[in-house]
């Protein structure tokens, strides 16, 4: 061992340590490892910057916005819908579900990228079902990893083993020469799982008291009494509304109506208008109302407007969540609507906001609230779009915000735009799958097209970007060209002959199985499977074997990157949503990693004989 590589293995076995310690944080260690190394003399600082110019860094990050850009469209929250739906409260169906979908797109794109795109998908399952982040992100990186094992274009050592064979004079994998080991693997992955999410971060807080959490419409519903007092009518073109103004109609004054909000066609279907003194109706507009005390009756309203009576889908209108907001306000005693009335106050020209519920104490209005003169400390319940109530903070309305319900969290940044990022979604994958443009390319054309429809702007694409993990993924790389360079992966290839020497078929196999494993740890699989593939394929010879069983194993241990968080970029991209430690990785992935590398090394020679 020269000089060079021990002062290599040092500092690499200095960030093995930090990272097992958790001081400091991983992204710093990645950039103490990257300030370090070019004082070895082995590479340059341009060598060791030049991840930041990798196609796989750029292809994370852009992976990254596309992520946000199905959160923010609602296509990820439909997905996670879908899933708690299948899933119900059980914990154990949520994580079968998840990794089954995850390893099934994971064989046919890049795992690294459906990694990113289930993160927010399962950062929503986690809050809506009440399920710690922790419990579900590790299932998710390890099923993105058994996809490798799944199909010949899943990840690029398998298509790197495959040349080598070629190169070589034999025919190379078919597409799913792979798939008889990564089905076990997969269905062994679950079980696993399920077994050892007991000690995955947040189990502890699963097992104890529920958390705290914020109000939610349907308890504001019931707490203020709004139930049968929402109605949706029609206006039919012979109704004395159409061309009037809101202001002109006075329907709250003359008939006690609230219009909270105003349904209009357009051409790609309907939507949501906040109500203004100016807003003229037109025939065709559905109104959302609230009915006041001195409304005798619906039928009534009908009767004298000739509205028609529409459908509702959910109470108070709960099911418009994404347009129609709610907030409890307060009066302080500064407030220059001490001592109006709530129609005095005319929030709605103020604010923009309709207040439907008014507490005094303990005691709820009801009804008769648009006659009482507000006091300091009065709770009102108000109710209009989102960025109204939002601006209640700024504005001077005479108001203080003292509660959101946890439906505010749901609200779409850009409702409306989901089949524009679905289309995007879909064209990343397919350019993915065919292979007509590299990876990176296809998805910086995702990530153009997800601009351009308006699903992410330029702001929240930088800030969807975890610059923690692509500081960390970049300042790891260098290790691998410097022990290339001082001869360390030299050093372990040639170990392999003498260690295998005269041994057994299954003994050289575990063997070629646990080196790539292990190199796998620290350097990039793809490189490791450029080395090994014909160190493996020389051995087969040594043997008079088939090369395909020990192509083979290696193509599975490359994809076996369970025990360290660096050891793949679909470890590292679940650290921080999880929450994970190093130590996670290696306490829940070292005992897996055992486990597929005895399944392989049975089930290989089976599978392919020698």
């Amino acid at each position: 061992m020269n000089t060079e590589l021990a002062i290599v293995l040092v500092l690499l076995l200095a960030a093995v340590v930090m990272f097992g310690l958790n001081k400091p944080r991983m992204d710093v260690v990645a950039l103490l490892m990257m300030t370090a190394l070019p004082f070895t003399g082995v590479i340059t600082m341009s060598e060791a910057l030049a991840g930041f110019s990798d196609s796989n860094i750029v292809l994370i990050a852009a992976l990254f916005i596309i992520g946000e850009g199905l959160v923010r469209t609602g296509v990820a929250r439909s997905v996670g819908d879908l899933i708690i739906a299948k899933t119900g409260k059980s914990q154990v169906r949520l994580i079968v579900l998840l990794m089954i979908c995850v390893c099934g797109l994971g064989s046919l794109m890049s795992s690294t990228a459906v990694t990113a795109i289930f993160i927010p998908v399962a950062l929503r399952i986690a809050f809506s079902s009440g399920t710690a982040a922790g419990q579900i992100m590790m299932p998710i990186s390890f099923a993105a990893l058994i996809s490798g094992m799944m199909t010949l274009v899943a990840t690029a050592p398998n298509l790197v083993i495959s040349s080598e064979l070629v190169r070589q004079g034999h025919e190379g994998f078919s597409f799913f020469a792979i798939t008889p080991f990564g089905v076990p693997i997969l269905v062994l992955g679950i079980a696993y799982m399920l077994f050892v999410r007991r000690w995955l971060p947040g189990a502890k807080e699963q097992d104890g008291a529920p958390a705290v959490r914020a109000p939610s419409l349907n308890n504001w519903i019931e707490e203020f009494d709004l139930a049968q007092r929402e109605h949706r009518l029609r206006i039919p073109h012979g109704s004395p509304l159409v061309g009037k103004t809101i202001a002109e109609l006075d329907l709250r004054g003359s008939a006690g109506v609230n219009i909270l909000a105003v349904e209009r066609a357009r051409r790609f279907g309907r939507t949501m208008i906040q109500p203004t003194e100016q807003t003229l109706l037109q025939a065709d507009d559905v109104l959302l109302i609230d009915l006041l005390e001195r409304c005798p009756s619906v039928a009534a309203v009908q009767e004298k407007y000739a509205l028609e009576s529409m459908p509702l889908a959910g109470a108070y209108f709960n099911d418009r969540s994404q347009e129609i907001g709610m907030a409890q306000v307060i009066v302080p005693d500064d407030s220059k609507l001490l001592g109006r009335t709530v129609v005095e106050a005319q929030l709605r020209s103020r604010a923009g906001l309709t207040v439907i519920g008014m507490r005094r104490g303990a005691e709820a209005m009801g009804k008769e609230l648009v006659r009482e003169p507000l006091r300091i400390g009065d709770t009102l319940l108000v109710v209009g779009p989102w960025k109204q109530i939002e601006r209640i903070q700024v504005d001077d309305a005479g108001l203080v915000v003292i509660r959101m319900p946890i439906e505010v969290r749901e609200v779409l940044p850009a409702p409306g735009k989901a089949p524009y990022a679905l289309f995007a979604l879909a064209l990343t994958v397919a350019l993915m799958v065919t292979g007509i443009v590299p990876n990176v390319q296809a998805a910086l054309i995702g990530c153009l097209l997800m601009g351009a429809t308006g699903c992410i702007g330029v702001e929240s694409g930088y800030r969807a970007i975890s610059w923690k993990t692509i500081v960390l993924i970049v300042g790891m790389l260098p290790f691998s060209l410097a022990l290339q360079r001082t001869g360390g992966v030299d050093l372990a290839a040639n170990a392999v002959h003498a260690l295998t020497s005269g041994a057994g078929t299954h003994v050289v196999l575990a063997t070629i199985f646990l080196l790539t494993a292990v190199l796998s740890m620290f350097m990039s699989n793809t490189a490791t499977a450029v080395l090994l593939a014909p160190v493996a394929i020389g051995v087969a010879y040594q043997m008079e074997a088939s090369p395909y069983p020990f192509a083979m194993i290696v193509a599975l241990a490359a994809s076996t990157a369970f025990v360290t968080p660096v050891s793949s970029p679909v470890n590292t991209l679940v650290v921080t949503p999880g929450n994970y430690k190093f130590g996670d990785f290696v306490r829940i992935g070292g005992p897996f990693a055992l486990i597929t590398m005895i399944v392989c090394v049975i089930l290989v020679p089976l599978v392919l004989p020698l």
